[in-house]
């Protein structure tokens, strides 16, 4: 048996119009072929599709049988196909995307994660968060697409883009004199207790941070080492010491703790969209990071 689609719509149309005449102008091809095509197909699935006389054509039992399997075929086949369109446009699908703990909080990625979902709702995004050491290896191997993490060193494997240029701000107890200046030092932090992230976490802002202050010849006393930042935040406001964040970490806002302004002008953290250069990316993680980018430039 070799039934094609041409056929189910052949048929279809002499069943829905009950007229070889009519069903052959609908179909835009003369009435010989179209009376052809039918007779192939009853031959094709051995039954009688319609009862003709010279007067009327009236479905049989099989034809109306027929009918409604040939309708759940083609609406099927349409759906493949707009599905494989969806897919193929970035319209449907899967993002699998890593994120450090601050770019939920950085507008661009927000804004992005959802509109994107607004306007793309049968494409379902996947986030892990994990912090930027974490993210190479899955970058990497292809179980995640796209990573947000802070800048640090990446192997040739893996290309990225800035998509924020942010400052580092201190964070201070409020009764905490240093509380009440307009901007604080770097060398003021240093001298303070320091609350910071644990070196084995990964988090890319501790190199970062760290790494600034090593430029200014400071080495901060740290005297709480934590995983995550919302527990550096916690224990800054509970007095227990100063650190430093991201300005994206600002709409966390406590009475305890204040958000002060670091003076020097290079105290800024970057993140970046990164992916596999030797992965194809799916057409939705394209269009997500080609999203991303414009609405970062946009808020620049």
């Amino acid at each position: 048996m070799n039934v094609e689609l041409r056929h189910l719509r052949y048929f279809i149309a002499v069943a829905e119009e009950l007229h070889f005449g009519r069903a052959a102008a609908r179909l835009n091809i003369s009435q010989p072929p179209l009376s052809q095509q039918i007779q192939i197909l009853e031959q094709q699935i051995d039954a009688r599709l319609f009862n003709r006389t010279n007067r009327s054509v009236s479905l049989t039992a099989a034809g109306r049988q027929f009918l409604t399997d040939s309708r759940q075929i083609l609406a099927a086949v349409d759906d493949a196909a707009s599905r494989a369109t969806r897919l193929h446009q970035g319209e449907a699908g899967e993002i699998r995307i890593g994120f450090t703990s601050s770019a939920p909080f950085i507008k661009s990625v927000s804004d992005t994660l959802s509109s994107f979902r607004q306007h793309y709702p049968d494409v379902h995004i996947q986030t892990r968060e994990t912090n930027t050491r974490e993210q190479i290896a899955p970058l990497n191997d292809g179980a995640l697409d796209l990573g947000l993490m802070r800048n640090t060193q990446l192997p040739d494997t893996l290309s990225w883009q800035v998509i924020l240029h942010e400052p580092l701000l201190a964070m201070i107890h409020r009764e905490h004199p240093l509380a009440r200046q307009p901007v604080v030092s770097l060398a003021e932090l240093a001298r303070e207790p320091f609350v910071f992230f644990d070196p084995h976490v990964g988090t890319g802002l501790y190199d970062d941070i760290l790494g600034l202050m090593r430029r200014y010849g400071l080495s901060p006393a740290i005297t709480q080492e934590v995983g995550e930042a919302m527990t550096i935040i916690g224990l800054v406001a509970a007095g227990l010491g100063v650190s430093i964040l991201p300005a994206s970490f600002r709409r966390v806002q406590l009475d305890e703790m204040r958000w002060v302004p670091v003076l020097e002008k290079d105290a800024v953290s970057q993140m970046w969209l990164v992916w596999a250069n030797h992965r194809t990316l799916s057409p939705a993680a394209v269009r997500f990071k080609e999203r991303l980018l414009r609405g970062a430039k946009a808020q620049k």
